[in-house]
């Protein structure tokens, strides 16, 4: 009897240890927790007020910062540091140990602002843009008007511009360049003359430069017999300077194509960090390449024409009008096509390595936004670190995240919740809506867009940047910060654990974009749109999101390193099942050769639509077009089930057709079901199974069975925000594949963990109500706890309502937090669980049951569970709302007093409606903002189900 006992005692206590362990949630580590863009405006910081914000910091949850100097704040110039003096570095370094102490990870940005550059770049450095000039000449003439280009003087700035003439040269004597605030400047000169060509109507193309005296005059004269077009280009200056720079940090945009330019430019850091202890720097950063959002364009850089021969095996001053758009459409097409990617191979080559070599020799990591480029962005993603991201699509967040996936790189970053509202309108419930896209476009590593380094003693609201949800410590919700925080770490703790679990890999048709004229000699790539609107590759992969097929994008880079074996295509550590050329017209030869080769050894490739055309580009065209013709020659289609054509090739085939859950289906790809319900995911796989990252985005309730793709003996579902677990019911389908019961409401997610062993554990309670809901009734009393400007006096009422409502004028230009406070019997009822439902928050709330926080609501959803043990005879229920900042610069505005207090951008508005008559950003034509709890207050008795 007494064995029996102990065994039983003993089984009991593994069983319960074993289940505790499989079902705890994973340890929030640094990494796992968001990190934030820092500005240090002006640069004006100093030590104590450096370690009460990273304290602050600390508090709220984050994981690290990342630093990026900016413009200044009027009145403390006295104050400013510049960029990378020594007095400067004393700030980083103390903010290293702080980091080191407080255990904040600390990245810094490259430069002030961005794209890079500084006082110290040259013109010889700086950005340059092809000017050129066309002539025409008869047989026997001799040209009479000089060769010669005069660049004309163009001043832009934010606000203002200046009058050219006063502006003094070099650009780094201007006292004033904070003031100024330029952001493009050409100065009056004559450029100097790169190449002039002369070609006739019989296809001779002459290098006449040499031909050219120093006054310009052209000491040649033209062949009999012909018509002579003559081609001048000149090198000028693009003159981009650094956007938004801090003090020490205005001057030229580097010269991007240019080695020589790069390694200027870094050499001011070797000299700044020379002697100094820097390795607390996990990584540095680069803003997205934002050259070109300027007059004219970055499309030149003096060592080209030798660049271009090397890469295309042609010399590209002889295809000068193709270049240009003239002739022949499909040479000019081929030409434009070789000179875009030579752009590409330049900013890969001669920036991104070399950049990432640097940060590599600095023992740190490099973060690069490679979004913007005139470039393939796979490649440049691809050449760095920590790919990240921006916007609020998640098609575009997946061209940084494909990269990380294909390459095996653990983390994909994103610039978040960047003009989400305008100033003061975004709520923490806003921002869990954007962050829950970012991490179904596979971003695990989020930085906040941003915190600003604000003195502890600055008045209120604090140093601000211009494009923002402001998260400082001066806005309402950073009562709340920390469990949006919490949220996002544990997410994060599940999203960079594993590896990526996609089947699909989509061919990047960059050719096809490539090939098209559009309106300038280069194009820039976000991500799907704009260069890709439209297209086949557009249509592909919306539907393939859309049908939940698994899938990462590819280069054909990326494609001549997948080592495939059999039927799997392994690239990253991953093994993908197919890959899918999405209705492109044009492939390189090297990479069809490959796909070739692929299904020859097993693999299946999927074709959407048509098979490509042709090759890209001029060099060499007759023989790479006739070994392509020659691959296609070789692909026997034939007609199967639902209009699929199956071409076999070796152990392995072609497929293709028009519709694209048919082409991939016969592919051998399984689609996740769950988007038919109005989920959307992202799935990575772990050791005995996989994660799922679930999240309902739509404004309406998902409830029912939900398909998994995946078999599993067990499922555990993870609720980030309320830090809740425990074990599904699983039901197997005919086809083995499993499928859950999930609630969702709206902006709600979930995180399932399938394993292919069964796991032991309490199981997860899903409850339904079991009556009407009971409101509650009686005074409440509405207290101002803290915020400004001044505390309103405590509201009586007998129901919630809006404090803007039902105060006076204090309440209405009150923001901060407010208690709504009653108290109540404990409800009749013998239900186990209660749903505590307030109907609308504005906006975010602490909810206290008898002295003890039940739980931090966001939204949409502001309900929550709580169990009946909880009740006791008399309760106390407290609600600590947030509101948001507005109401109180709305009061500040009327009265007149400042908050635009900035240098450079002060204080732009992100809506046309929030402009004032200065162009700047307004809140005098704004009403009061709703505060505080909108409609019933109600206790729902649950029953489990």
């Amino acid at each position: 009897m007494n064995t029996f006992k102990v065994v039983t005692i003993a089984a009991f206590l593994f069983g319960s240890m074993q289940a505790s362990a499989q079902l705890e949630w994973p340890a929030i580590t640094q990494q796992n927790k968001p990190w934030t863009r820092w500005w240090w405006q002006g640069s004006a910081v100093n030590k104590s007020d450096l370690t009460w914000n990273m304290e602050s910091y600390r508090d709220a949850g984050l994981g690290g910062l990342e630093i990026t100097p900016v413009y200044g704040v009027k009145g403390a110039e006295s104050q400013f540091i510049p960029f990378l003096t020594p007095k400067w570095m004393d700030m980083l370094q103390h903010t290293l140990q702080e980091g080191k102490r407080l255990n904040l990870g600390i990245d810094v940005a490259n430069a002030t602002g961005w794209p890079f550059g500084g006082p110290w770049i040259t013109d010889a450095d700086a950005s340059k843009e092809m000017f050129w000039k066309k002539y025409e000449l008869k047989g026997g003439e001799q040209l009479k008007e000089a060769v010669v280009f005069i660049q004309e003087p163009m001043v832009r700035a934010e606000g203002k511009a200046p009058a050219i003439g006063s502006i003094k040269q070099p650009l780094s004597s201007n006292a004033n360049l904070q003031q100024l605030a330029l952001d493009q400047i050409r100065f009056e000169k004559r450029l100097p003359l790169t190449i002039l060509m002369a070609y006739n109507s019989q296809g001779q193309a002459l290098n006449i430069t040499d031909k050219v005296k120093a006054d310009g005059r052209l000491q040649w004269t033209a062949p009999a017999g012909s018509q002579w077009r003559l081609y001048a280009l000149f090198l000028g200056d693009h003159g981009k300077m650094v956007e938004r720079a801090a003090p020490g940090g205005e001057g030229l945009v580097i010269d991007h194509f240019s080695k020589t330019a790069l390694s200027h430019y870094l050499g001011k850091f070797d000299e700044a960090f020379n002697g100094r202890s820097v390795n607390g720097i996990r990584a540095f950063f680069n803003d997205s390449y934002e050259v070109d959002d300027a007059r004219g364009q970055s499309n030149f850089t003096p060592q080209f024409f030798t660049a271009f021969q090397q890469r295309r095996g042609y010399d590209l001053r002889n295809y000068l009008p193709a270049l240009f758009g003239e002739g022949d459409k499909e040479t000019a097409s081929r030409v434009l096509t070789d000179y875009r990617e030579t752009i590409g191979d330049l900013l890969l080559e001669n920036f991104t390595r070399p950049w990432h070599e640097w940060g590599k020799g600095k023992g740190a990591l490099i973060r690069n936004q490679s979004h913007g480029s005139p470039a393939n962005i796979l490649d440049l993603y691809a050449a760095i670190d920590i790919p990240e991201t921006e916007g609020d699509d998640i098609l575009r967040f997946k061209f940084a995240s494909s990269t990380a996936h294909v390459t095996g790189k653990p983390l994909t970053s994103s610039e978040s919740a960047t003009w989400l509202n305008d100033h003061f309108l975004s709520s923490l419930g806003n921002v869990k809506q954007v962050l829950d896209k970012f991490f179904l476009g596979g971003v695990n590593h989020v930085f906040y867009h941003g915190v600003n380094y604000s003195p502890k003693d600055a008045a209120w609201p604090g140093w601000m940047f211009y494009a923002a949800v402001h998260f400082q410590q001066t806005n309402p919700f950073w009562k709340h910060f920390a469990a949006l925080n919490e949220y996002v770490a544990r997410c994060q703790s599940f999203l960079q654990s594993g590896k990526p679990a996609n089947d699909v890999l989509v061919y990047y048709p960059l050719f096809d974009s490539y090939a098209d004229a559009g309106r300038a000699l280069l194009k820039h790539y976000h991500g799907m749109k704009p260069e890709f609107t439209g297209t086949g590759f557009e249509r592909a992969s919306e539907e393939m999101l859309r049908k939940g097929f698994t899938f990462d994008f590819i280069s054909d880079k990326q494609i001549s390193a997948i080592q495939a074996s059999g039927a799997r295509l392994f690239t990253g550590g991953v093994g993908y099942k197919t890959l899918l050329l999405p209705d492109c017209r044009l492939v390189s030869l090297a990479t069809f050769q490959k796909l070739i080769n692929m299904a020859k050894g097993g693999a299946t490739i999927a074709v959407y639509k048509n098979m490509p055309a042709g090759v890209p580009g001029l060099g060499q065209l007759e023989a790479r077009k006739n070994a392509f013709a020659g691959l296609i020659g070789s692909l026997h289609f034939t007609t199967g089930a639902r209009g699929v054509q199956t071409a076999q090739v070796g152990k392995g085939r072609f497929v293709l057709a028009d519709d694209i859950a048919a082409l991939l289906e016969t592919a051998g790809i399984s689609r996740e079901k769950m988007t038919d319900n109005g989920l959307q995911f992202i799935r990575r796989a772990e050791k005995d199974g996989y994660t799922y990252f679930v999240s309902n985005l739509s404004d309406k309730t998902v409830s029912g069975q939900i398909p998994l793709a995946v078999k599993a003996a067990s499922v555990v579902v993870y609720d980030a925000m309320r830090k809740q677990n425990g074990l599904l019911a699983v039901q197997r389908n005919q086809d083995g594949a499993s499928q859950v019961y999930l609630q969702l409401n709206p902006g709600e997610s979930y995180i399932l963990k399938t394993s292919e062993s069964v796991v032991k554990g309490e199981g997860w309670k899903w409850y339904k109500p079991a009556a009407a809901p009971v409101e509650l009734k009686g005074e409440w009393t509405i207290s101002f706890a803290e915020g400004g400007p001044a505390l309103p006096a405590a509201i009586k009422t007998d129901k919630p309502g809006l404090w803007t409502d039902l105060g006076g004028e204090d309440a209405k230009a009150f923001s901060g937090i407010a208690s709504y406070t009653t108290t109540f019997a404990r409800p009749a009822g013998s239900c186990a669980m209660w749903q505590l439902c307030i109907g609308k928050v504005h906006e975010s709330a602490e909810v206290y049951l008898n002295g003890k926080l039940s739980g931090t609501l966001l939204g949409p959803d502001y309900s929550l569970r709580i169990p009946a043990t909880e009740f006791k005879v008399e309760n106390r229920l407290e609600i600590k709302v947030a509101n948001l900042m507005a109401n109180r610069l709305m009061d500040m505005e009327k009265k007149g007093e400042p908050y635009k207090i900035f240098y450079n951008i002060n204080f732009p508005a992100h809506d046309k409606e929030n402009r004032g008559a200065d162009g700047l950003f307004t809140t005098l034509n704004w009403k009061t903002k709703p505060s505080g709890i909108a409609g019933k207050v109600e206790l729902l008795p649950l029953l489990e189900f």
